[in-house]
């Protein structure tokens, strides 16, 4: 392994940084790749877990079939690289912006299976779309702006407009280099045009209210308020008001791209929340270790 042959012939990229301990999966956003978790993963290879972190069908370095590019598939892809790595037990799933949906399937397609505890970063859980039952929404001409926007000139608009929102960058706000929004286009254009269209649709439509009371494990929930890229309002604060045994953490002032924009912060309450890499430990951590924290002048924006 570094690659993974689901049941349609698609080759997933896996990573796996063992640091001998009970495994972690970490599963990413659109359009990036799992390299987008290594300062994390880094993190908690070094606190004892085992990392495992891929990429997506149609990015980074998997294949880039025509078809596939749906939850039901992506959940599947995410069972085929577990059992393949022989993570079946004791394994925490952290999922980051569309990522969350591949845990919300995974939890009821796959029934948990081996899963203790989950975490739902930025994510589009449970119903990214606006609709009369969740006016919090995005509107559906804007995600089909985004579509026509990465058809017409997908380098111009993810250089310049969507990382930009995504990273909370403006004429004031800087919290990441130039640097990180280039090496975020880079990852970006190594994905097919296909499948960076696709799984638009695919998080942008898919509702996983549904897919809500399969939680039944110790879920954190972690969202910026400033997130203009995934509401919070529809997902983070509706995902940790319907998953059993959520908690649900605010990062005040913050946008979509934690895993850089609040990294040292991010990976300080990941770590918390999984507790000790040794099995059984997982969600051990109690809501107000990392409340504390959320409190504390020194952690917050």
């Amino acid at each position: 392994m570094p690659y993974v042959k689901t049941d349609d012939g698609t080759d997933i990229y896996v990573k796996d940084w063992d640091g001998g301990g009970r495994p972690v999966v970490l599963i990413h956003g659109w359009p990036l790749s799992a390299d987008s978790w290594d300062p994390q993963a880094i993190a908690l290879a070094e606190a004892g877990f085992r990392v495992i972190a891929y990429d997506r069908r149609g990015f980074g370095r998997s294949s880039q079939p025509w078809s596939g590019y749906n939850y039901d598939t992506f959940s599947d892809d995410l069972a085929a690289v577990m059992n393949a790595a022989g993570a079946i037990s004791d394994v925490s799933l952290v999922g980051f912006s569309m990522g969350g949906g591949e845990v919300a399937r995974y939890m009821s397609r796959h029934g948990g299976k081996g899963v203790v505890s989950a975490a739902l970063i930025g994510s589009v859980v449970p119903y990214l779309l606006k609709t009369d039952d969740n006016p919090h929404g995005v509107p559906q001409a804007q995600l089909d702006e985004i579509g026509q926007s990465v058809k017409q000139d997908r380098a111009a608009f993810f250089r310049n407009t969507f990382f930009k929102q995504f990273f909370g960058v403006g004429l004031i706000s800087h919290p990441v280099s130039d640097e990180v929004i280039h090496w975020a286009w880079n990852i970006a254009m190594q994905a097919s045009l296909r499948s960076t269209l696709e799984a638009a649709k695919a998080f942008g439509s898919t509702d996983f209210r549904p897919d809500l009371a399969a939680f039944d494990v110790p879920t954190l929930v972690l969202h910026g308020t400033a997130d203009a890229t995934v509401p919070i309002d529809a997902t983070g604060r509706a995902a940790a008001a319907g998953i059993r045994n959520a908690q649900l953490v605010e990062y005040d002032g913050a946008p979509h791209g934690l895993f850089a924009t609040e990294s040292d912060r991010l990976t300080k309450d990941l770590l918390t929340f999984l507790g000790s890499p040794t099995k059984g430990s997982a969600g051990e951590a109690s809501e107000s270790s990392i409340a504390r924290r959320d409190t504390d002048p020194l952690q917050t924006r």
